[in-house]
């Protein structure tokens, strides 16, 4: 049965990875009377619920963990808005609102009090601790936003071959960086030698020292480049912790791995759904050793850098906007296109961060089998399912939801209809279950097997297993008819048994010239629905019915009587004379 509290797990590669947001969703148009009712549900009491109020009204956008580790914002819609949660408190700090949707943001200091906000309203936002600090414009539109400690720019890149740079320490534009592309879709600074790295919607990648405000080389040329404004090309890049190598994803769903000091990547990892690429990020366990983390719009997949090797992979099931991911935890947060944010754990990535450590407890206890549905109280019925269980005069009114193709009716309405209109139904079902347990009790007794007869073995399988529905149609209807003349019948009287019991169908089973062949034509016109079983499978049923190691046991001892038969002839003559010597 479905809850609120199970959690979801998958084991891709045989690396468990936990969705921690994986319970019972609440449907949206639940009246709130009855959302209020659910807090004396002992389910939804007990519930995970990692972060209070994680989830926006339909989606979020972009995520982001501060410096210090202790704060997450997130930014949705609708309406256009940033939530900053507390982690420690394991709820939300603030919410705030904005005019316009969120592009891209990033947080400038090591907690919450300083962000900035790039919309698509062509405006950059700052934002302080108590609120909005000041809002500028950019000539075009921006896609990404990136901050350089060693320098206080913010560099702002959009549908332009100029990449714009705002200087905070000073408070002023700077002269804007010149591109070869027609747009540039990210940009990204690396915190250890300070140089930018831009991906163009041409297919290049290219790098800038905002010391010197010069480009690196020529470019490096990554994959084919789109159409102007098309926002193809390189879609995502990210560095190193040491910055010595380099990961760039493209609109095809490929990311390449490059060494700052070679124009050939070292590798390239092929998603195989040919999905864009939104991010990329290095993982780095508690020993030291570094995966990459990168993400379609479909899939999170975690591989080795050296070899590209597929250590496991995430599927949240809707569409990913952005990843983050703790660096020595195996914690990793999603904003999707839905109104939860995913959470997913793996345990094999590393401990879970300190303020959620409860999460390495309650995964082992909480695990359930199967996926979770969203409305488990509800039941979907097509139109003509309505018809048939007499219930299509309730259409339009408020116990059937419109949805799709069909309408959602609350499971307890349903099973009283369907009670009604299939009386039998529940002992269809009775007996059902009854067969099963039978046959779960049937597996697990211990069955005696005797030696296989040497001619026609499948055939006395197949009559002691009966199978068929045929035979058990045929021994319902004689106890039926034993029942009605007071005759004993007998189920073992029937079968195999009683045919290898009686001396007329002896020779049946040591004769080989009444074996049945069943690749024969005759036999196939006289027996067209026998079923047509594979080497294997005959193997497999003569083994679980007979004891073959006898078999092969009696076989070695006639071969040992046929060699010794063969190695003393003149034994066995000189003992046939003496016999006729003796007979009168």
């Amino acid at each position: 049965d479905d809850t609120f509290s199970g959690l979801r797990v998958s084991a891709p590669n045989g690396v468990k990875v936990y969705q921690v947001t994986g319970g019972k969703q609440v449907p949206k148009w639940l009246s709130e009377t009855n959302k209020r009712k659910l807090r004396k549900d002992a389910d939804y009491q007990r519930r995970i619920e990692l972060v209070q109020d994680l989830e926006f009204s339909t989606a979020s956008s972009r995520v982001r963990l501060s410096g210090d580790g202790n704060f997450l914002a997130v930014t949705g819609i609708h309406p256009p808005q940033v939530k900053v949660y507390d982690l420690s408190q394991l709820s939300m700090k603030f919410e705030r609102h904005l005019d316009a949707e969120v592009v891209d943001f990033d947080i400038l200091s090591d907690d919450y009090s300083k962000m900035a906000f790039l919309c698509a309203d062509r405006s950059v936002v700052f934002h302080a601790k108590f609120g909005n600090y000041y809002k500028t414009r950019f000539p075009r539109q921006g896609r990404a936003i990136a901050y350089a400690e060693h320098t206080g720019d913010l560099v702002v890149v959009g549908s332009t071959h100029e990449v714009y740079r705002l200087n905070l320490e000073q408070g002023r534009f700077l002269s804007p960086l010149e591109t070869s592309a027609t747009g540039v879709n990210c940009a990204k600074v690396s915190n250890t030698h300070g140089l930018l790295a831009c991906g163009t919607e041409d297919g290049t990648l290219e790098c800038f020292d905002l010391r010197s405000r010069e480009r690196l080389g020529s470019g490096l040329r990554v994959c084919a480049g789109g159409a102007e404004g098309s926002g193809h090309g390189v879609t995502a890049v990210n560095f190193e912790p040491s910055g010595m190598r380099l990961a760039a994803g493209d609109a095809d769903g490929k990311v390449r791995l490059y060494d700052l000091r070679s124009s050939r990547p070292l590798f390239t990892k092929d998603h195989m759904n040919g999905f864009k690429i939104v991010d990329c990020r290095w993982h780095t366990a508690n020993d030291g050793h570094k995966r990459i983390i990168s993400a379609d719009t479909r899939v999170v997949r975690v591989w080795e850098p050296d070899t590209g090797k597929a250590y496991t992979s995430i599927e949240p099931g809707d569409e990913i906007n952005d990843v983050c991911v703790w660096d020595g935890t195996g914690l990793i947060v999603t904003a999707m296109e839905t109104k939860r944010l995913g959470v997913h754990f793996a345990p094999s990535l590393g401990a879970a961060p300190s303020w959620c450590s409860f999460l390495e407890n309650i995964t082992e206890e909480m695990e359930e089998e199967a996926a979770p549905s969203i409305y488990d109280d509800y039941k979907f019925v097509t139109r003509e399912e309505l018809t048939r269980l007499g219930m299509d005069n309730l259409i339009g009114t408020n116990m059937l939801r419109a949805y799709m193709h069909g309408f959602f009716v609350d499971n307890r309405l349903y099973g009283k209809a369907k009670a009604i209109a299939e009386p039998f139904s529940y002992e269809e079902y009775k007996q059902k279950k009854v067969e099963e347990k039978l046959a779960e009790e049937l597996a697990t007794r211990i069955v005696v097997k005797h030696k296989a007869p040497k001619v026609n073995a499948a055939l006395v399988a197949r009559l002691e297993k009966g199978e068929t529905a045929a035979d058990r149609k045929r021994k319902g209807g004689r106890k039926a008819k034993g029942a009605d003349t007071h005759e004993d019948t007998d189920d073992e009287d029937e079968g195999a048994g009683a045919i290898l019991k009686d001396d007329r169908f002896a020779r049946m089973f040591r004769d080989a010239d009444f074996e049945v062949d069943e690749d024969d034509d005759a036999y196939k016109v006289l027996h067209p629905n026998a079923p047509k079983l594979s080497k294997r499978e005959r193997e497999e049923m003569l083994e679980e019915h007979f004891d073959l190691d006898d078999d092969d046991d009696d076989e070695e001892e006639e071969g040992a009587v046929a060699d010794a038969a063969e190695d003393s002839p003149g034994e066995l003559d000189d003992e046939d004379d003496e016999d006729d010597e003796d007979e009168p």
